[in-house]
């Protein structure tokens, strides 16, 4: 997109509208609320070349192209907007609404809205039409720093800035750095010992609660016999032998049929069996991931085998 269009066109245009009686804008995307923010800024016909033409020869100017009426703008607007505050600077958002700013729109060829343009040295760089959600907006914004990096000053400072005022890291608990010695030295029963005396003082440490149900399950895959599986087969009724089937299972990389496994065993049995099994089957959960689909589905499952 550089070079596509002349941004310089629209000095004389605002010199003559700022004499003009013209509607300020409104606001942006869904309300300008929360919008109070040095990187997020309301731009008009009358500023555009000193807010977006000559800021940009520091930093690129992300322009937002919006209208009232546009529902996908609402959804975009905000996304921009959470990015631009966790950008400290090394970018500015430009919002500028389409319809009390008719000229921009029609500099920018805009023919469907919400419409976004990267403006770097006073020209525009880059951009995309419709909403996106914000891990794509995230890797855009990202690769258009890197991209501009060496020439824009003001990316290079804003990110110094930032990385200065970061507070220094919290020294590391000397409880945890035991237990993970232990488990790099393959002692499972330490490590397991080391981390239940931390929930011991700390019944909800979270970070503590994960490490054990992992060292529990590594203490077991590294017993994991292949056989069990087909033990396991020929005996349905058989818990022990699902259970190590199931570890087996997913030591070995077969998760989906551990977990599947596990729940119809909880299909099967009722009580303090399928307590048992259950027990185990959540415990295994917590070794994964965070957002694992594997996880979700399997829980998912056990709630429809529970009910």
């Amino acid at each position: 997109m550089a070079g596509a269009v002349d941004l310089s066109a629209l000095k004389s245009r605002a010199e003559a509208a700022a004499n003009s009686t013209a509607q300020p804008p409104s606001g942006g995307g869904d309300g300008a609320a929360g919008q109070a923010h040095p990187a997020i800024i309301e731009v008009t016909e009358t500023d555009f070349q000193a807010e977006v033409v000559e800021r940009s020869m520091q930093v690129p100017v992300v322009v937002d192209l919006w209208a009232t009426w546009c529902e996908p703008c609402k959804q975009l607007s905000p996304a921009l907007e959470k990015l631009a505050r966790e950008g400290n600077g090394a970018w500015v958002l430009a919002k500028i609404d389409v319809d009390a700013n008719p000229r921009i729109a029609q500099l920018f060829q805009v023919q469907s809205v919400p419409m976004v343009i990267a403006v770097a040295g006073g020209q525009p760089v880059d951009g995309f039409a419709g909403a996106q959600p914000e891990p794509q907006l995230r890797e855009w914004i990202s690769s258009l720093l890197n991209a501009l990096r060496d020439q824009l000053p003001g990316i290079r400072a804003a990110e110094e800035g930032a990385s200065e005022a970061e507070p220094e890291e919290e020294p590391e608990d000397p409880r945890f750095i035991a237990a993970e010695d232990a488990l790099e030295q393959g002692d499972f029963a330490a490590a397991e010992t080391a981390y239940q005396q931390i929930l011991d003082s700390e019944p909800n440490n979270e970070q503590a609660k994960a490490a054990l149900m992992q060292v529990r399950f590594m203490a077991r895959a590294e017993q994991a016999d292949p056989s069990a599986i087909e033990r396991a087969d020929n005996a349905p009724d058989d818990l022990d032998a699902q259970i190590a089937a199931a570890d087996a299972e997913v030591a070995f990389g077969k998760v989906d049929e551990g977990f599947t496994r596990l729940i119809q065993a909880v299909k099967r049995t009722s009580g303090d069996d399928r307590n048992r099994v259950r027990t185990h089957l959540v415990e295994m959960f917590e070794i994964f991931p965070e957002g694992d689909e594997r996880v979700a589905k399997a829980r998912r499952n056990l709630a429809s085998a529970l009910f």
